[in-house]
C-alpha cells in the first residue's frame, strides 16, 4: 500500500542557524514504526559541529555498552550538519554513523547527495534508527514522521533499482538510501547508497539489512534559516569561484584516479595484497590512458561545483563511474590489468552494494592463501579478472564456503582459516587498508594505525604530508606525529561541517575560514582556537567510545607483514618500517594527544565531551 501525505512546510524552532535543535529516534517494530523526537542542548551541537561528530555524540548516549552491531537494538544514525541546505559548495553530504559489523568499533561514512537536503529538511539533525522489521520494508520520514511500509518486492534488487522502485511507489518527491543484496545478506562490509554514492566504509548496509529495512525515504517538509544570509551569499560565491582553482584542477582533469600511475612511480600503489608497491599493468588502468580511449562525461555530486566524478565507456555498452581506490582495489592489489575487468568488478560491487577497499582486500587475501595452500580454491588467482568476478558474486550471495568466508572480511576470515594468514590481512582493526603503501608513507602509516575506524585514508589523510616532501616519508620520527595530528584534526572538522575533503587546498588558513563560515550560518562567533579544540574532542570522543566497546592499545598497529618485510622499491632501495618505529610514533601520538601510555583517554577529559549533556 503507497502512503503518500499532505506535505507540510513550517519553519521549526532551531536552537541556533542552520540547526534544529533535536533528533528523530525512529524505533521500528512488527508492523510500524514509532518517531521520538530526541531534543540535542546548543551545547553539544556547538561542541560537535554536526556530521560525524555529532553522530559519534549520539553514539554514545544511544549505543549499549557491547552490543552486537547486528543486533535489533544497535543504532544506526543519518546524520547532518548545519551547512546542509545553504548554497555553500559541496555542503550536500550526510554522516551515517553506527557501531561496525565488520571492525567492533565506531565507523562512519559520508556521502554527498539531495538524501542530505531532503533529510535535513524532515526538521531534525539525525535520524537514528533501531530495532528489526518482521519483513523487508522501507521506512518514510517527513514533517508527519515516521512510517514503515512492507516493501517485499524490492528484495535482492540493487540499490539502484530499489531507489527507482520506490520513486514509482511513493512519488519523486521522496529521497531515497538504499542497501543491495549485500545488505539485505548482511556481508559484514556492505554498502548504503543513493544516486550512485555510497556511504560505504564499516559495514552499515550490513547494519541497516540487519534491521530489515531496504531503504530510508526522506521528504523536505520545512525549511531552514541561517543567522546570515547575505554573508552566506557572499561566502558561498567566494568559495565557489576559489573551488575553480589550481587546488582542484586535478580532480577535475582526470580525478581520483589521477594518483594511480603517481603512486606507481613513487613505489606506494598497493600491489598484489601488498607484496609489492609498483604495478607492472598500472599505464593500462590510468587516469590518462582511459581519458584518451574511453572517457565520456564528467559529473559533480549534489552541490558540488567541483565535480570530479569521470565516468568511462565499459565493453559491451554501457558506463562505470571509477575513481583511484575502486581501481586499486579491484586492479593492482588483486593483480588485475585489463581495465574491462576491473570496470566489471566495480559494477558488480555497486550492483550488490559492497564497500570496493574492503572486498578487493579479502579477495586479495584470499588469493594469497589459495598460493600458500591455505585455502582450496585453486581457480582463485592473481591476476584472473574473472575469478575476481566470480568471488564478488560468491560473497554478495554468501554462498557456502568461500562466500560465507570472504563475506566476513579478512580480519575474522583469517581466523577462521588460522596458519598464521592474520600476518598478511590486509586490515587494521578489521578494516581493510585503502591504497597507500605504509613502509613508504610512514606519516600514513601511523594515521593508519591509531586512527579510531581503522585502515582509513579520509579520517587520517597522513599521506599529504608524506608526499609533499614535508617529512622524509621513509624514515617516521616526531614530524610524522604532528603530521598526522593535524590531518586527522583537519578531516574531524571537514567531516563533522560536512565540507567534501577535495576542498581542503583552497583554504589558506583553514580553521579561521571553517570558522567563519560555521559563524556566518549558526551566528555563533566562532574562532580557529574553539574549532581546534572541537577537533581534538571529537577525535578523543571516538577513542572513548571504541574504548568503551572493549578497544585496547593492541589495536593501533598494522598487519606483520609491514613491520617485518622490507618493502622493494622500483629505485631498487628497500624501504622499512619496524614495529619499534611505529611504536615510538604511537607513543609520540598518545602524548600529543594527552592519553595515557595504553591509550586511554584522560578521565579529567571527560567532561569536556558532554557525554552527560
Amino acid at each position: 500500500m503507497s502512503f503518500s501525505p499532505a506535505r507540510r512546510h513550517t519553519v521549526l524552532s532551531m536552537a541556533a542557524g542552520g540547526f534544529f535543535g533535536r533528533a528523530l529516534i525512529v524505533d521500528v517494530d512488527a508492523r510500524s514504526a514509532s518517531g521520538t523526537p530526541f531534543e540535542l542542548d546548543e551545547r553539544v551541537l556547538r561542541a560537535y559541529l554536526g556530521g560525524v561528530g555529532l553522530g559519534t555524540w549520539l553514539m554514545h548516549r544511544l549505543a549499549p555498552a557491547r552490543v552486537d552491531p547486528l543486533a535489533p537494538e544497535a543504532p544506526l544514525a543519518f546524520v547532518f550538519s548545519s551547512l546542509v541546505g545553504t548554497p555553500l559548495t559541496t555542503s550536500a553530504k550526510f554522516a551515517v554513523v553506527a557501531k561496525s559489523p565488520l571492525t567492533g568499533l565506531l565507523t562512519d561514512a559520508l556521502a554527498s547527495s539531495q538524501f542530505a537536503i531532503a533529510g535535513k529538511l524532515t526538521g531534525h539533525d539525525a535520524i537514528v534508527i533501531r530495532g528489526r522489521a518482521a519483513e523487508l520494508s522501507v521506512l518514510l520520514i517527513d514533517g508527519d514522521g515516521a512510517r514503515l511500509e512492507p516493501a517485499p518486492e524490492l528484495a535482492g534488487l540493487p540499490a539502484s533499482e530499489a531507489e527507482t522502485q520506490a520513486r514509482e511507489r511513493f512519488g519523486r518527491g521522496w529521497r531515497t538510501a538504499a542497501i543491495g543484496p549485500a545488505g539485505e545478506r548482511q556481508v559484514r562490509y556492505a554498502t548504503i547508497s543513493h544516486d550512485g554514492r555510497h556511504a560505504g566504509r564499516g559495514g552499515l548496509g550490513a547494519v541497516l539489512g540487519a534491521k530489515n529495512i531496504k531503504a530510508v525515504l526522506v521528504r523536505s517538509a520545512t525549511k531552514v534559516a541561517v543567522a546570515d544570509q547575505a554573508g552566506v551569499l557572499k561566502a558561498a560565491k567566494d568559495l565557489r569561484q576559489r573551488s575553480f582553482g589550481p587546488a582542484t584542477a586535478k580532480y577535475r582533469e582526470l580525478g581520483t584516479l589521477a594518483n594511480l600511475l603517481a603512486f606507481n612511480a613513487v613505489s606506494t600503489l598497493p600491489t598484489r595484497n601488498f607484496t609489492a608497491a609498483t604495478f607492472e599493468g598500472a599505464p593500462k588502468l590510468a587516469a590518462e590512458e582511459l581519458h584518451e580511449m574511453r572517457g565520456v562525461a564528467r559529473n559533480s555530486c549534489a552541490s558540488c561545483s567541483i565535480g570530479c566524478e569521470h565516468i568511462y565507456s565499459r565493453k559491451g555498452g554501457g558506463s562505470q563511474r571509477m575513481e583511484y581506490e575502486n581501481v586499486f582495489a579491484l586492479g593492482p592489489l588483486c593483480g588485475v590489468s585489463d581495465p574491462d575487468d576491473v570496470f566489471a568488478a566495480s559494477a558488480r560491487c555497486d550492483e550488490l552494494g559492497l564497500d570496493t577497499i574492503s572486498a578487493g582486500g579479502t579477495i586479495a587475501w584470499a588469493m594469497e592463501c589459495v598460493e600458500r595452500g591455505l585455502i582450496d580454491e585453486p581457480w582463485l588467482k592473481f591476476g584472473d579478472g574473472q575469478a575476481l568476478l566470480k568471488a564478488l558474486d560468491a560473497i554478495g550471495e554468501r554462498s557456502p564456503g568461500l562466500g560465507e568466508l570472504l563475506a566476513q572480511g579478512s580480519r575474522q576470515a583469517a581466523a577462521r582459516v588460522g596458519h598464521g594468514s592474520i600476518d598478511f590481512a590486509p586490515q587494521v582493526k578489521g578494516l581493510e587498508l585503502p591504497g597507500y603503501e605504509p613502509r613508504s608513507l610512514q606519516s600514513m602509516a601511523l594515521g593508519l594505525a591509531v586512527n579510531a575506524r581503522g585502515a582509513d585514508h579520509n579520517r587520517s589523510g597522513a599521506y599529504e604530508a608524506d608526499l609533499s616532501g614535508d617529512v622524509n616519508r621513509f624514515d617516521g620520527g616526531a614530524a610524522h606525529v604532528a603530521a598526522a595530528i593535524g590531518t586527522e584534526d583537519r578531516a574531524a572538522v571537514m567531516d563533522s561541517m560536512i565540507l567534501c575533503k577535495f576542498l581542503r587546498g583552497v583554504f589558506e588558513d583553514p580553521f579561521t575560514e571553517w570558522a567563519t563560515l560555521l559563524s556566518l550560518v549558526t551566528g555563533w562567533d566562532m574562532d580557529a582556537a574553539e574549532l581546534r579544540a572541537a577537533a581534538s574532542r571529537i577525535v578523543r570522543a571516538k577513542r572513548a567510545f571504541n574504548l568503551r566497546e572493549g578497544a585496547t592499545a593492541a589495536d593501533d598497529t598494522l598487519p606483520a607483514r609491514m613491520l617485518e618485510t622490507p618493502l622493494q622499491l622500483a629505485s631498487g632501495r628497500t624501504a622499512t618500517l619496524t614495529a619499534d618505529r611505529l611504536q615510538t610514533m604511537i607513543n609520540g601520538y598518545y602524548v600529543a594527544r594527552g592519553f595515557d601510555e595504553a591509550g586511554r583517554v584522560s578521565t579529567a577529559d571527560l567532561p569536556d565531551l558532554f557525554l552527560d549533556a
